[in-house]
């Protein structure tokens, strides 16, 4: 077989990814179903109501916002940290990573209690913005650190400024890692639900949660549910067909070198200043309205036991235990609809793995709800059960697994592989020895965000957990939704540090020191 050619797909791979597509997309046949109980009439009251108009609007132009601007933030952090010689780097590798530890709905409370004018449009594009940039920086940061600097280094020997050379060599080597980051902010903003709530501003999301409320309306809001699966497929096809099929590899890790930084400048200040101003947007606010409610326990309604010694730590070990299995089972799945995609693309590989990231649109609260109508069908001893919880998490989780693990796959040049099976490896041999180790960054970096992302996920905890189960998000949520910020402030805190240390811990075992200093 010639280097660069397609091979048909091991079976046995095809099988396994087919397997996962079908799992993850039970949510979304049984909301489909649902939907389908609703009548032609019912359908077109229901969908051309004003109100659908305006979520419509507010869904869609949100999206649109929230995506440029996290691609702007996260591709700009990225290249100042790996590609310039910026003061404190290593700090700042760290902290445009930290906004994924604090949870939209954190954000939202702590700027609406600083002005009640944010409970709008820009409110909820400061917020979401904040939030979810981290998802375009990580994967431009990793595929920045992996891209052969040689590239750059021809295209300025040929007169190319450092702006053209930027835009037409750089960023077209970006484009898998970027245009999959702008994905996942797309369909984080379609699915987001309780920064919303409490920002008051109005999406097909906390209108779903409202029908489900009000009358449990299982097929009406399956129809809405239905418009968020379309807005979901247009974003998928939108990705799909910029990046089109091109292909970035480079020679595996024997023959990388690490590219030249660049000199800032009279740039230094402005961009310190724009990481600075960044870092209080998405961190400092936050973090601040912690602190403050930390101290203020005469002002705000608390109970002793609401933040006993005892209840933190069992909230805590909770989170830990299903983040981290939820991260295992996540990253499991999403190896071999990624290889399957990066080894052999065609059709098939393409179809199963854009139907995973279908999943991402449809709100947790949807699937958790579809769970639990399957199970109680089909396999009663499963409702709230801790599997149940995990196996959520990875249908929710799985496109933020695909996106790194399917890119790190890209970069690892697959004439490796052959050479390896010319030298007698079997396949399972060639993955464990060659192909893992060149994708570990990759594998790093879906770990350590499907963990963080567990670690804050409220809204599948909130229905699906087992009975007496706590987390430091419900611990956080059901305070908030009570007033009693200075009792939510203790797990708040908790859940902050140990998204920060997890993300860190992680992506350096994994990732070869992803988020740590290199």
């Amino acid at each position: 077989m010639m280097a660069g050619s397609v091979a048909r797909p091991p079976a046995a791979l095809l099988v396994l990814a087919v397997a996962v597509a079908v799992l993850v997309l039970l949510p979304v046949a049984s909301t489909l179903f649902e939907a389908a109980q609703v009548s032609g009439a019912e359908a077109a009251e229901l969908l051309f109501r004003p109100l659908v108009g305006k979520l419509l609007i507010n869904t869609v132009g949100l999206a649109l916002a929230t995506t440029l601007v996290t691609a702007v933030i996260g591709t700009a952090c990225a290249w100042a940290v790996e590609r310039t010689r910026l003061p404190g780097r290593a700090v700042w590798r760290v902290l445009a990573v930290v906004p994924l530890a604090v949870p939209p709905f954190i954000s939202s409370y702590a700027w609406v209690s600083l002005s009640s004018a944010l409970q709008d449009f820009w409110g909820a594009l400061l917020v979401v913005s904040g939030a979810y940039y981290p998802l375009v920086y990580l994967p431009v940061a990793a595929a920045l650190r992996g891209m052969d600097p040689a590239l750059e280094e021809s295209a300025r020997l040929l007169g190319h400024g450092p702006w053209r050379c930027f835009f037409a060599v750089v960023l077209r080597q970006l484009r898998p890692a970027l245009l999959g980051g702008m994905l996942l902010v797309a369909l984080h903003m379609l699915g987001e639900f309780g920064a919303f709530t409490l920002l008051r501003f109005r999406t097909f999301t906390t209108e779903l949660y409202a029908e489900y409320r009000t009358g449990f309306d299982g097929p009406g809001a399956s129809l809405l549910a239905v418009v968020l699966l379309v807005l979901c497929l247009i974003c998928v096809v939108a990705e799909m067909r910029v990046r089109a099929a091109s292909r970035y590899a480079r020679l595996g890790r024997g023959t990388r070198r690490r590219a030249s930084p660049h000199e800032l400048g009279l740039a230094t200040l402005p961009v310190l200043a724009g990481f600075a101003a960044l870092v209080v947007a998405t961190l400092g606010v936050p973090l601040g309205m912690i602190l403050y409610w930390l101290t203020q326990h005469g002002a705000a309604a608390i109970t002793p036991a609401s933040v006993s010694l005892d209840r933190m730590a069992d909230a805590t070990l909770a989170s830990v235990w299903l983040s981290a299995a939820g991260a295992g089972v996540t990253v499991l799945l999403a190896l071999p609809l990624a290889f399957l995609a990066a080894r052999h693309p065609g059709w098939a590989s393409t179809f199963l793995e854009r139907a995973a990231y279908l999943t991402q649109g449809v709100p947790a609260i949807v699937v958790a709800l579809a769970l639990i109508g399957l199970t109680l069908g089909a396999v009663p001893p499963l409702y709230q059960s801790a599997g149940l919880l995990i196996f959520a998490y990875a249908i929710l989780c799985l496109p933020l697994a695909l996106v790194s693990v399917r890119a790190a796959f890209l970069q690892a040049e697959r004439t490796l592989e052959e050479m390896a099976r010319g030298l007698g490896l079997g396949w399972a041999a060639v993955l464990w020895r060659v192909v893992l180790p060149l994708a570990g960054a990759g594998i790093g970096a879906a770990a350590a965000l499907v963990f963080v992302a567990v670690v804050t996920e409220l809204t599948a905890t909130l229905l699906l957990a087992p009975i007496g189960t706590r987390t430091l998000a419900t611990e956080v949520w059901a305070n908030t939704s009570t007033l009693a910020f200075a009792a939510a402030a203790p797990y708040a805190a908790l859940m902050a540090a140990l998204s920060l240390l997890s993300t860190w811990l992680l992506a350096r075992r994994f990732g070869g020191g992803t988020l740590a200093a290199a």
